[in-house]
């Protein structure tokens, strides 16, 4: 060692293979030592046992091949050489019976076996960590040869091992470093991050200063966002630690403990999980109270564990629909009152006590009403056309339920297009709420989504054209509008992927009794596509064929 004036170190000479004699002539001193203490014999024993086990360990450390070039190793020796220096003063003081009190040695003497212990330990994890694998390479090597890339690997995974090897302290500056590292070169960390730094990452999160357990759960956070480890996090128990930090974190730590946890419940296994550790209360009152960002990332989290049909009961007795229906209103964030409409469709989608807690609570008010945005979203028509069937014509009416689902058509996604047709066909039950669906403007809107790229919004369309067109005036309607036909009798393919062939033949069939639709028809190839359908057995098209078989040969007749 070179010294300022005896106090301040500044430059360390020794190499580690000196720090490694030093550790090793300690040894049989601090066992004699120890051997010759009379008192506190409980716990002198104690330690002795734990200084007969370190030759082995330094053994073990000093043969690894690439000892004598990682920096850890020679870290390792001097905490080592430290603790045993403290156990031959210890020694000392109980010899001479100079010590300021029992209680105190005692306690003095408990914190030389954590100590102890954790020397063991680290010396285990430096070689089952693998990272005396490579020389660990100094961040800046002037005029050194070796690849960046490597250097910058070694040095990762050094970085890494800190977080399982040494006391707290050591710990919380690795930690600090590894925050910085992952803001400029996650993906370096990402491609040497093993299992027991996953694990070691998820014991921090429960340490005992704050500060060590926001930085860890940053760290967390990041790793959960990259896709990569989900598996092994959930496998080293991240759970439990989120969720508390989740319930009484600092802001920082419940914002990314809950950003952790959306990402990992995008898994039914881990969603189901979430659950069973008692996830589900400390996230509705996120959603409750939370900032905008955690408020989101609580109701995306709880909306992934709602696709899980087994828990929605479970989600139900935590108040989640009264929630869901508040975000609905009061969301910070629209990407909060998204996540509540769908997590309320998925909450419907089966359970009638569910569908009917959400009309009691006011759910359908709440739906109906964020549908006036500009571009109205799947979720909220999805969890309306779970509830309509519930629910009088007459609230719908009141409620303006009509008009919106005009302005779905309109103007909503794909697949909102598609849960409003589906919420006609559910509605269209009676002649009179038929009625009012062809007044209030949907049967051009229905014809239009005929053309739709995709095949399940053409196939509802048609589903609620062919229930609709059982009335007359909407009947009438159909035929008026040129593009019904043209696009009825292209839904006639034969082929598998077509699923609306058996909703336009029977839409054509209500439309056949007009001569003008017929022609068409006929013009536009229905007969040829029948003749296949027929041979399918497709309800009603040998009946519609044989009608415009009928009608093409009465108009040769005429013509001659």
């Amino acid at each position: 060692m070179v010294e300022d004036k005896g106090k301040q170190v500044v430059v360390d000479i020794e190499s580690v293979e000196d720090w490694l004699s030093h550790a090793q002539s300690l040894v049989p001193l601090a066992l004699d030592k120890s051997r010759d203490v009379k008192g506190f014999p409980g716990r002198w024993k104690m330690i002795i046992s734990k200084l007969e086990q370190i030759p082995s360990r330094l053994s073990d450390l000093s043969s690894h091949p690439c000892f004598s070039k990682n920096a850890l190793c020679k870290e390792q020796l001097q905490a080592v050489s430290k603790t045993l220096k403290e156990v031959i003063e210890l020694a000392d003081l109980c010899v001479s019976e100079k010590y300021g009190g029992k209680l105190r040695m005692q306690s003095d003497l408990d914190a030389l076996c954590a100590k102890l212990d954790l020397n063991l330990r680290d010396c285990g994890l430096l070689i089952k960590t693998g990272v005396l694998g490579e020389a660990t390479l100094p961040i800046s090597v002037p005029g050194s040869s070796t690849e960046p890339e490597a250097a910058t690997h070694s040095n990762t995974k050094e970085l890494l091992a800190r977080l399982q090897i040494g006391h707290l302290e050591a710990k919380h500056r690795a930690l600090d470093t590894l925050v910085e590292v992952m803001k400029e070169d996650e993906k370096t960390v990402l491609s040497v991050l093993g299992r027991s730094n996953i694990s070691a990452l998820v014991q921090l999160l429960t340490a005992t200063s704050p500060r060590i357990r926001e930085k860890t759960v940053t760290v967390i956070c990041s790793l959960a966002e990259s896709g990569s480890c989900e598996n092994w996090l959930v496998s080293e128990g991240v759970l439990p630690p989120l969720i508390r930090l989740v319930e009484s974190g600092s802001a920082v730590g419940k914002e990314k403990a809950t950003i952790s946890l959306q990402r990992l419940s995008m898994s039914e296994e881990t969603a189901r999980a979430i659950v069973g550790h008692g996830g589900v209360r400390p996230l509705i009152e996120i959603c409750r109270t939370g900032d905008s960002v955690s408020q989101a990332a609580a109701a995306c989290t709880l909306k992934n564990i709602s696709s899980v049909p087994e828990v929605r009961q479970n989600l139900a007795e935590e108040g989640i629909v009264k929630v869901m229906i508040n975000l609905l209103d009061c969301g910070i964030l629209l990407g909060s009152k998204e996540y509540a409409a769908e997590c309320l469709q998925n909450l419907t989608a089966s359970n009638e006590n569910l569908k009917r807690a959400v009309i009691s609570e006011g759910g359908i008010r709440s739906l109906l009403a964020y549908l006036d945005g500009p571009l109205p979203q799947e979720s909220a028509v999805g969890a309306l056309r779970n509830l309509v069937s519930l629910v009088t014509i007459e609230m719908l009416i009141s409620y303006a339920f009509l008009p919106r689902l005009v302005h779905v058509l309109k103007s909503g996604s794909p697949g909102a297009q598609q849960a409003a047709a589906s919420a006609i066909c559910r509605v269209s039950t009676s002649t009179e709420v038929k009625k009012l669906i062809g007044e209030a403007g949907c049967i051009p809107l229905l014809i239009k989504l005929l053309e739709a790229k995709s095949n399940s919004v053409r196939e509802v369309s048609a589903q609620a054209l062919s229930s609709l067109v059982s009335l007359s005036q909407n009947c009438r309607e159909v035929k008026r509008d040129d593009k019904s036909v043209p696009n009825l009798v292209q839904l006639l393919d034969p082929s598998p992927q077509n699923t609306a062939k058996k909703y336009a033949v029977s839409c054509l069939a209500s439309l056949s009794s007009s001569k003008k639709c017929k022609k068409l028809m006929i013009s536009y190839g229905a007969i040829g596509y029948l003749k296949k359908l027929t041979e399918m057995d497709i309800p009603g098209s040998k009946k519609l064929l044989e009608r415009l078989e009928r009608g093409k040969l009465r108009s040769l007749f005429t013509r001659k």
